[in-house]
């Protein structure tokens, strides 16, 4: 791999696990805020699934930063981007501007789990610490 490719496969690496480090964090440090949030999409346990959206979020996207097992973590990090689609953002259920804002977030979604399996294909390139590195 170039210089160049490795510059860009460790920015993008950054930039898809930046949003995922904050939002974990943000879910953390308000565990309750978060088993409520979970809670009201109709899951059971709330807090089992607050706990492993946290794990998948923070614990995802620190491995992603580091490059530490990034193919297994960004295909997880994929599912479970793809899933928020269908058990948050449904917006086929809903409607006006409700229906438009969750249908831009499920869009959202769908092109980041794009580049996750674009890292989960191609691995987190050369400036990595860990397996799959290229």
């Amino acid at each position: 791999m170039s210089a160049f490719s490795s510059f860009f496969a460790f920015f993008a690496r950054i930039f898809l696990a930046v949003m995922f480090v904050v939002s974990g964090w943000a879910k953390l440090t308000d565990f309750g805020g978060t088993v409520g949030y979970v809670a009201s999409n109709g899951l059971p346990v709330p807090q089992l699934f607050a706990a492993l959206t946290i794990l998948v979020e923070l614990g995802g996207g620190i491995l992603l930063i580091l490059g530490l097992f990034s193919r297994l973590a960004a295909f997880i990090m994929a599912g479970f981007t793809l899933l928020t689609i269908v058990i948050v953002h449904h917006f086929w259920t809903m409607a006006d501007a409700e229906m438009q804002l969750n249908q831009l977030m499920a869009m959202k979604n769908l092109a980041i789990a794009g580049g996750l399996l674009m890292v989960t294909a191609f691995g987190p390139g050369a400036w990595a610490i860990g397996p799959g590195r290229d």
